[in-house]
């Protein structure tokens, strides 16, 4: 690979057509072409996103002026010497024409918000986005001078899928693609893919889908098998969305759907907060203390069980808008579906970047049914993996924010896996190689709590409290009738206090008086103020000491001393 001069803004802009006209290919609406150059190729009247050329998507993501495209040295252009209705070579010649391409993907190093990346753009324009010999090559060469840097890489897909002309050569591009992909991720190395329209076949089946982050930009439609194909196949019926960007946001596939104007700013915080993991400077904690055992007041525990279930008490998404800095949130569990009952994604707080995950309850009726009241399926624990996985293999701390009555307990969850979803989150939580720190901020029910509070350090707020059952679950089971709630709410001490005093909770976080409720702003200072701390703390351990402190931490709750058991003799 070799360096070629910048790329201006100038060069990439496409030429006016001879009337001045476009017609929406969605909507058929006329567009007056200026109009539409300046509304980023996105149909005014149906919000249609029109295709971008290659160098169109670098002028609206790069930073002006930045772009300096990479040259690869010609490969074999036609290894099976293939020839349908044309010479194989004559359409390459003609694709290059049409296109002003050499091939299907444009490679280079750009500045995306003053970040040097690695950046990779496929052109529909030229075969269709198809990837053969020479397009797998340019991607895994794209990856793999980001490894030789340490760079980012963002790639942007539009193509139909693997070129037939090139037939196995062209298959075998997939693995590939993907083993490159794979090394950057075991580098630790943010890679980005931005999904367009369409997306299909051996390039959605690669290094399309493997990104640590995959956007889709509204209306794309992205799929292995197009609906043709499809309807032909196995001559099944479609729903009106199959495929669209909006379709995978849904099932859990992508971790964002964006509208076009939206991708540069998304891209330039995704690239900030995975620029560094920990503070350059010691963290603005505020001078706030935590509640130690001796200073927390042991409340009635049913007085704390019914704040705790307070419908204004703040949320997860509302501690993310108030007690941090920034938060991007990635959705879905990459398999099935995105669960509303759990959000997370990646933040900064106090200068240093974090993973964040956590149950929310909404407060509306809507926003609760909407979540359904903070009770996570299995796929809700799936996302949990996949962000704790994303966490250690960027080295960045985990943050949890536990607030569910439980686990969904319907039949669809049993079908899918709920205890298997559960028993790998907290295990995988167990294991973790980087920081774990764990806030209970208002129920924290059964396993369904647990999967997210196996941790380094639990911090419980004032007010908030962990449970193997509901009190009216226990008081059915035990006293054979749900009023006796607030007696086994007693009798079981839930509430901070007992937690800190156990040893379960390594501290107790104030709130306002009345609760967090009354006064979330001053809430959220107070939480925040806590886990800067926590953070500054957890942080300084090595990955050894980190990891037997928290294997002694567990082995101590209940009384024991963590010593490996002796047998007994007779």
């Amino acid at each position: 690979m070799t360096r070629s001069s910048p790329t201006t803004a100038a060069a990439v802009q496409a030429a006016p057509d001879q009337t001045g006209w476009v017609c929406c290919p969605d909507c058929g609406w006329l567009l007056y072409r200026k109009r539409l150059d300046r509304n980023l190729h996105v149909c005014p009247e149906c919000d249609h996103h029109l295709r971008l050329s290659a160098r169109a998507r670098i002028v609206l993501l790069a930073d002006p002026g930045s772009f300096s495209e990479v040259a690869f040295q010609p490969g074999a252009p036609d290894p099976l010497s293939f020839t349908d209705l044309r010479d194989y070579p004559d359409r390459l010649a003609d694709a290059a024409r049409r296109s002003g391409e050499s091939e299907a993907v444009v490679v280079g190093i750009a500045r995306i918000g003053g970040a040097e990346t690695v950046v990779a753009v496929m052109d529909f324009a030229f075969l269709g986005g198809s990837m053969g010999v020479e397009v797998g090559r340019r991607v895994s060469g794209a990856a793999e001078l980001a490894l030789e840097r340490g760079l980012p890489l963002v790639t942007v897909c539009a193509s139909g899928g693997a070129r037939m002309q090139e037939g196995v050569f062209s298959l075998f591009q997939m693995a590939r693609v993907s083993q490159a992909f794979g090394r950057l991720r075991e580098a630790g190395l943010l890679s980005v893919c931005v999904l367009t329209d369409p997306t299909y076949g051996g390039v959605s089946a690669s290094f399309a889908t493997l990104a640590s982050v995959l956007v889709g930009e509204r209306g794309a439609h992205v799929g292995f098998a197009g609906p043709r194909v499809v309807q032909e196949t196995i001559r099944a019926e479609l729903p009106d969305d199959f495929q669209t960007a909006e379709f995978l946001l849904a099932h859990g596939l992508v971790d964002r759907v964006e509208n076009r104007g939206d991708l540069r700013p998304l891209l330039v915080r995704l690239l900030a907060l995975h620029g560094a993991g920990v503070p350059d400077e010691a963290p603005d904690d505020g001078g706030g203390t935590g509640v130690a055992a001796s200073d927390a007041e042991e409340a009635d525990p049913w007085d704390v069980v019914q704040r705790a279930r307070d419908v204004d008490r703040p949320t997860t998404l509302d501690y993310l808008h108030t007690a941090f800095d920034d938060f991007v949130e990635l959705h879905g569990d990459r398999s099935f579906a995105d669960d509303a009952a759990v959000v997370g994604g990646v933040a900064s707080i106090g200068g240093r970047t974090v993973v964040v995950i956590g149950q929310e309850k909404g407060h509306t009726v809507r926003e609760r049914v909407a979540r359904n009241f903070g009770m996570p399926h299995p796929e809700g624990y799936r996302k949990a993996l996949r962000l704790l996985d994303h966490a250690e293999t960027f080295g960045f701390p985990v943050v949890t924010l536990v607030d569910t009555p439980g686990a969904h307990p319907g039949p669809e969850a049993e079908e899918r896996g709920q205890s298997h979803a559960i028993a790998e989150t907290i295990m995988r939580s167990s294991r973790l190689r980087v920081p774990v720190v764990s806030v209970v901020t208002g129920e924290g029910g059964s396993g369904g709590a647990l999967a997210l509070c196996t941790s380094d350090r639990l911090l419980v707020l004032e007010n908030a409290y962990l449970s193997v059952i509901s009190p009216e679950g226990c008081a059915a089971i035990l006293w054979r009738t749900a009023v006796a709630a607030p007696t086994a709410a007693r009798a079981m001490r839930l509430g901070a206090a007992h937690l800190r005093a156990s040893g379960i909770a390594t501290s107790v976080v104030p709130e306002p008086p009345g609760g967090a409720h009354t006064d979330p702003a001053a809430a959220a200072r107070l939480l925040r103020q806590a886990l800067v701390r926590e953070l500054d703390d957890v942080c300084r351990l090595d990955v050894a000491t980190l990891m037997d402190s928290r294997s002694r931490r567990l082995d101590r709750i209940g009384g024991d001393d963590g010593r490996t058991l002796q047998p007994v003799e007779g």
